[in-house]
C-alpha cells in the first residue's frame, strides 16, 4: 500500500487495507472531505480539529486506521515552527464549566484586571499571577477542598524565616488530613449515602461493582483506629506492605486519623527491600497480607514479610475473612485485630488526632537504585498540593469516578486516595492485575470518568489488544506519569473515548506533586506538557547553570522555584539542603531547587522531558538524551516493542559510542545487524546526520526500579564491561 503523503490523498482502499468494511470505508472517506472542506483552513491543526469534533474516528476502527489518519493529517507538518501537533482543543463552553474556568470567571477580573478575557484566552496570565501571588491563589484553593482546620492558619505563607528555602506554609494551624478526607464535601453529601469507594476483585469480573458509601468508610477508619489505639503509642511508624485494596485504604486513613505515622513499602519488594524501609523509618509494625492474588495466582507475601522483619506483622487475607497459612508467635490476624475493638461501647466512633500541619503523617521512598532510597516525609501539607492539582488540572469534582492503578508503596497512591477523597470523587479500585480484559471490564462497569496510566501499561494493553470490544466512553480524561510518553501509544489510549485529552504529569516524591502537567484550558499534544502545574515556577538552564529567557525553545536541566507548597523541607536519612539546593543557581533572588529532569522547551510554550540529567550523552560533540533517540527508533520499524538508547566511551579513549537495546514484539524475530541499518538511518534523517548506531543488542525486558522505571544506568554498564572486555583481546 502507497502511504498517504496528505490526509487529501486518502482513498477509500487504503481505509479497507486497515480493516474497515466496504461500506465504512466509503463512508469514512466521504466525511473526511466534508471535514477537510468544513475547516477554517487547510492548516493541518485545524483539520484534525474538525475531523475530532465531528467523531469521524470511532473507538471500535482498528488502531491501523486512526494512526493512517493522524499521521496523514500531520504528514507534511513542521514541528519545529509551529509547535507540537495538536490532538484536542478545549471549547470556550466547556472551559467555563471547569473547576479552574469557575474561578477565572469569579475572580479573574478582580486579579488580572482588563487583562482577563476568559479561561482559555487568559490561561496563561492567570498561571504566572498563581505563581507571583501564590497567598492569593492558595486561600481560593483552600476553599474548594475538603480542609477543616481544627485551628486554622495564622496566613498562607510566612517567609520572614530566611533560612528556609522555600518559607513556611499555613503556621500556626492544626488538623487531622485523614478525618478531612472522611467529611461530606458539599450540602448534598451530608446524608452520607455518597458512594466513596468502589471496587471488583479479578475473579469476579462478570458480578457487580461493589459500594462502599462515606458512612460505611468512615465507621471502618474509626473501628481500625480503636483497634490501633489499644496497640501502639502517638507518633508510632507503622507500614503497609499491601495491595492498594479497599481494606488498605482504610488502614492507611486509620493510621492518619488515630495520630501514627504510615511507612508506605510497595508490594512488589524483596526482603532485603521490606527490611532496610523498616529500618530506615523504625516502624514498630507492618499490616500484610498473606498472599498477592493476581491473574488466578497466588504470589506469598506474609512470607517475604517475615523474612525482613521480627517485629509484629498484622495479616490480612487476600481471599475471605480467614488465613490458611501459620503465623508467628508475636503476629496478629486481622480478625483479631480487630475483635480488640469490637468490645469497646463504641467501636466506630473514635475522635481524629490533631496535630500541627507540618507533622510528619507518612513516610514514602525514593526508588532507591543505589544505596539506601531517600525517606522522604510527607507532613499533613503534602496532600493538599496533589487535591488541589486534580481539582485544577484534571478538573476532578463530585460525581467523578477516578480510577489509577498503583500501590500506596509509591507516591500515585497516597496522591489517588486524596484527590478522590478531598475533592468528594469516588476512587475506584480493582483489586487483581491492571494488564488484563478484567481491568479494562472494571473500569467500563463502574463508570470511571479519569483513567490514570503509566506509559508502560498502555504500552502492553494497545499491543495485546486485550480492551478490545469494551466501551470507555465515560471517561472524560486520561492521565499519565512515571516514564515518557510513547506518540503512538497515547493516540491508541485517546482513540478508546473519542479522543479525549491524555493529561501528561512529570513531577516527585518530594514534591507531592507534578511541577509539568496539561489541563484542560490549553490544546494539548501527545506525550507533551502545555504548562507548569498552577503555582510551580521552572526555569530551564543552560550549561553554564543559566536560565534561558522564558519565550524562548530550548533544551537545558530543569530548576524549580523554591516557593513550592507541598515540596518536602527535610529528608529522614539524607541531606535535604544538599541534595535540592547545593550548586544550584540564584534566580531572581531565590536560590532554584534541584529536580534533575532535562526539559525541552518546545514553539508555542509546550515541553517534553528528555530524561534525567544522568541520561544525556554526547555524540560527536553534540548533547541529547537517550529519550529523543528512542522516540525516534521505536517508530523505525514494526517489530519494535521497546528501546533503551545509552552511550559510553571506549576502554581505550575516544568518542562515545551509541548503543540501542531493543525488547522486540510478541511473534517478531529480527537480526540485530537489520535493526542497526534501520535505527542509523532513521537517526540521521530525523535528528542528526552526524550520529551513528555503533551497537543494537536484542533483550528480551529491561531492567527496571521497583515503580518500573527504565534502568539505563545498568544496560550502560552492561555495554562498558563489553567494550573493556573487547579492548583485552
Amino acid at each position: 500500500m502507497a502511504k498517504a503523503k496528505t490526509v487529501n490523498e486518502l482513498g477509500s482502499q487504503q481505509l479497507l487495507d486497515t480493516g474497515l468494511t466496504p461500506y465504512d470505508a466509503k463512508s469514512l472517506q466521504i466525511e473526511l472531505e466534508n471535514a477537510i472542506n468544513g475547516s477554517i483552513s487547510s492548516n493541518p491543526v485545524e483539520i484534525w480539529r474538525e475531523i475530532s469534533s465531528r467523531r469521524l474516528l470511532k473507538p471500535s476502527y482498528p488502531h491501523s486506521l486512526h494512526r493512517l489518519v493522524y499521521n496523514a493529517v500531520y504528514a507534511n507538518y513542521d514541528a519545529s515552527v509551529h509547535g507540537p501537533p495538536l490532538y484536542w482543543f478545549p471549547s470556550l463552553a466547556d472551559s467555563l464549566q471547569t473547576n479552574l474556568g469557575r474561578i477565572m470567571e469569579t475572580h479573574g477580573s478582580k486579579l488580572l484586571g482588563a487583562a482577563y478575557k476568559d479561561p482559555i484566552t487568559s490561561f496563561v496570565q492567570f498561571h504566572k499571577f498563581s505563581v507571583q501571588h501564590q497567598e492569593v491563589y492558595w486561600s481560593i484553593i483552600l476553599e474548594q477542598l475538603s480542609i477543616r482546620f481544627h485551628q486554622p492558619p495564622k496566613c498562607i505563607l510566612d517567609t520572614s524565616d530566611k533560612s528556609k528555602h522555600g518559607g513556611t506554609w499555613l503556621p500556626g494551624s492544626v488538623l487531622n488530613i485523614a478525618e478531612c478526607c472522611l467529611l461530606p464535601t458539599n450540602e448534598a453529601d451530608k446524608g452520607n449515602e455518597k458512594v466513596a469507594i468502589v471496587w471488583r476483585d479479578e475473579r469476579f469480573d462478570n458480578l457487580d461493582v461493589n459500594k462502599m458509601t462515606l458512612n460505611e468508610l468512615r465507621r471502618q477508619v474509626m473501628l481500625v483506629a480503636n483497634a490501633l489505639k489499644g496497640l501502639f503509642s502517638k507518633g508510632d511508624p507503622i507500614a503497609i506492605d499491601m495491595p492498594m485494596t479497599v481494606t488498605a485504604v482504610i488502614i492507611y486513613l486509620a493510621i492518619i486519623y488515630s495520630g501514627f505515622v504510615v511507612v508506605s513499602i510497595a508490594d512488589s519488594f524483596a526482603p532485603k527491600e521490606i527490611a532496610t524501609r523498616l529500618r530506615v523509618s523504625k516502624s514498630k509494625a507492618i499490616f500484610t497480607q498473606d498472599y498477592i492474588v493476581r491473574g488466578g495466582k497466588k504470589v506469598p507475601l506474609y512470607s517475604r514479610v517475615v523474612k525482613a522483619t521480627e517485629c509484629r506483622v498484622i495479616v490480612v487475607p487476600a481471599v475471605g475473612e480467614n488465613l490458611d497459612i501459620q503465623l508467628r508467635k508475636q503476629d496478629i490476624s486481622w480478625e483479631d485485630f480487630l475483635s480488640s475493638a469490637k468490645h469497646l461501647p463504641r467501636p466506630d466512633y473514635c475522635c481524629p488526632f490533631y496535630q500541627s500541619v507540618d507533622t510528619v503523617t507518612n513516610v514514602l521512598f525514593s526508588s532507591g537504585t543505589t544505596g539506601d532510597p531517600k525517606a522522604i516525609p510527607w507532613t499533613q501539607i503534602s496532600p493538599i498540593r496533589p487535591a488541589a492539582e486534580a481539582w485544577a488540572h484534571l478538573d476532578l469534582k463530585p460525581g467523578d469516578v477516578y480510577c489509577w492503578p498503583t500501590n500506596l508503596g509509591w507516591v500515585m497512591g497516597p496522591i489517588l486516595l486524596y484527590s478522590c477523597f478531598l475533592n468528594g470523587a469516588t476512587l475506584a479500585l480493582y483489586h487483581g492485575s491492571p494488564l488484563g480484559h478484567g481491568f479494562g471490564k472494571f473500569v467500563q462497569d463502574a463508570g470511571v470518568t479519569i483513567l490514570g496510566t503509566v506509559p508502560s501499561i498502555v504500552k502492553s494493553w494497545h499491543s495485546t489488544g486485550c480492551m478490545e470490544g469494551l466501551d470507555w466512553t465515560k471517561i472524560k480524561l486520561f492521565a499519565t506519569t512515571g516514564e515518557t510518553s510513547n506518540v503512538d501509544d497515547d493516540l491508541w489510549l485517546s482513540s478508546r473515548a473519542y479522543y479525549k485529552p491524555v493529561i501528561e504529569c512529570c513531577g516527585g516524591t518530594e514534591l507531592a506533586s507534578s511541577y509539568l502537567q496539561g489541563n484542560l484550558l490549553q490544546p494539548q499534544a501527545f506525550g507533551a506538557f502545555s504548562s507548569p502545574s498552577m503555582t510551580s515556577g521552572v526555569v530551564i538552564l543552560d550549561d553554564h547553570g543559566v536560565p534561558y529567557p522564558d519565550d524562548q525553545p530550548c533544551v537545558g536541566e530543569v530548576g524549580l522555584f523554591s516557593v513550592y507548597l507541598g515540596a518536602t523541607d527535610r529528608l529522614l536519612n539524607a541531606d535535604h539542603e544538599e541534595i535540592y539546593f547545593k550548586g544550584m543557581p540564584v534566580y531572581n533572588g531565590m536560590q532554584l531547587r534541584r529536580h534533575g529532569d532535562i526539559i525541552k522547551k518546545m514553539v508555542g510554550g509546550y515541553f517534553v522531558v528528555q530524561g534525567r540529567a544522568d541520561d544525556t550523552m554526547n555524540l560527536g560533540g553534540i548533547k541529547t538524551s537517550s529519550i529523543e533517540i528512542e522516540r525516534v527508533c521505536e517508530q523505525a520499524d514494526v517489530s519494535i516493542m521497546e528501546t533503551a538508547a545509552v552511550s559510553c566511551q571506549p576502554a581505550t579513549g575516544g568518542p562515545e559510542l551509541l548503543a540501542i537495546f531493543v525488547v522486540l514484539k510478541k511473534g517478531f524475530n529480527t537480526e540485530p545487524d537489520k535493526l542497526k541499518m534501520t535505527f542509523s538511518k532513521a537517526i540521521q534523517r530525523n535528528l542528526n546526520p552526524l550520529f551513528k548506531v555503533t551497537f543494537v543488542r536484542i533483550v528480551p525486558e529491561f531492567p527496571r526500579t521497583a515503580s518500573n522505571k527504565l534502568l539505563r544506568r545498568v544496560l550502560r554498564d552492561q555495554l562498558k564491561e563489553e567494550l573493556h572486555s573487547r579492548s583485552k583481546i
